[in-house]
């Protein structure tokens, strides 16, 4: 994995902020009982079949992936990732605690939704971390064989938003499929095997971009 040095504050700032983006998109979709793709569109779907919160599933969908980070990525991936689940676990559940969300256009709550979670996922990345489950999948797929995270994501979120067809209404699901599409081309566009590579120069690290 090339990724440039960061100090372990600056991963937590950047965690951090990343929680904050993906848990306020979340909450933009559940507000409008929309879903997404990936661990927290299970996680989603799971809401309305069981009485379990959505940090409570979040985190649990996510645990049974951290065995491939640790395997197949690297440690301080899969303990950054799962830092950034936990907080976003945490987060979205006490997020009403401190915004109220009464009046969202679907379709605004849709594509900003997607674009929060997308730039999260982006800083994510760019820490070595990730939403856990599916985006782990992703990046070791990007990583062993130049497969596109943001390909990747499109191809299981288009299987996650159909198979809701048997639970959610069609307008509902038209309206989660274009805040999937926001959010893995974001991804497709910016996250890019071999972008970010760390070099020394005049014993300064610098970032190629």
């Amino acid at each position: 994995m090339q990724f440039p040095t960061h100090r372990f504050y600056e991963d937590i700032m950047a965690l951090f902020c990343a929680g904050v983006m993906v848990s306020l998109g979340v909450t933009l979709y559940t507000s409008n009982q929309l879903i997404t793709g990936g661990t927290a569109g299970l996680a989603i779907m799971g809401m309305h079949l069981t009485s379990l919160s959505f940090g409570m599933l979040f985190f649990l969908v996510n645990v049974p992936f951290y065995y491939i980070a640790w395997t197949k990525l690297s440690k301080r991936f899969t303990i950054n990732t799962f830092i950034s689940v936990s907080l976003i676990s945490v987060m979205t559940d006490y997020m009403p605690m401190f915004i109220h969300i009464d009046n969202v256009h679907p379709l605004f709550a849709a594509t900003v939704g997607g674009m929060l979670i997308g730039v999260g996922m982006l800083i994510m990345f760019r820490h070595k971390s990730s939403l856990g489950g599916l985006g782990i999948l992703a990046l070791y797929l990007q990583n062993k064989y130049s497969i596109r995270a943001g390909n990747f994501g499109l191809l299981v979120d288009t299987i996650i938003l159909s198979s809701s067809l048997l639970m959610f209404p069609f307008e509902v699901v038209l309206l989660s499929v274009m805040g999937a599409a926001m959010l893995n081309v974001l991804i497709a566009v910016n996250h890019k095997p071999g972008r970010y590579q760390a070099y020394v120069e005049t014993k300064k690290v610098s970032v190629a971009a």
